[in-house]
């Protein structure tokens, strides 16, 4: 299975924030979407990061900030440069290694000029594989019945 199986299963939408919002907003969008992260983009939707609730939580931990909702998404997001990502032709086996190495939980997907075509998380993850393996013990099951013709 690849990364192209979860986007189809899942659809490519994924929600943005801007790279010059702050904290309040990132919380409001992920309050209403019920999500865990936010691709931070520019004016022109070019990747910039990722943040997501655990960036927030790590930096309201460290107090860092008296106010926390009015610090810059920027300066708690995960930049481009240290961002992991995945293209369509991954395989899942080898995302969630990725996954669990790194300990991350969300990544977004890009096209070979890194362009954002969509965004995977770990429940996505385990949402496809627990469906193949359904269909695997059903047909092995199927089988074990003799429910094939000879």
């Amino acid at each position: 299975m690849k990364v192209a199986d979860i986007i189809r299963s899942k659809g490519s939408d994924v929600h943005t924030i801007h790279v010059d919002a702050i904290i309040s907003d990132a919380l409001r969008l992920l309050n209403e979407k019920r999500i865990g992260a936010l691709i931070v983009v520019d004016d022109h939707q070019e990747i910039r990061g990722i943040v997501t609730e655990r960036d927030i939580l790590r930096n309201c931990y460290e107090c860092r900030h008296a106010n926390i909702k009015g610090v810059a998404i920027e300066d708690v997001m995960t930049a481009r440069e240290k961002l992991v990502v995945c293209d369509l032709d991954d395989d899942i086996d080898s995302i969630m290694g990725t996954m669990t190495t790194q300990r991350i939980r969300h990544l977004p997907v890009v096209d070979q000029a890194g362009a954002l075509l969509g965004i995977i998380s770990v429940g996505d993850v385990i949402k496809i594989l627990l469906t193949h393996k359904d269909h695997e013990i059903r047909y092995l099951k199927d089988y074990i019945e003799n429910k094939y013709p000879v």
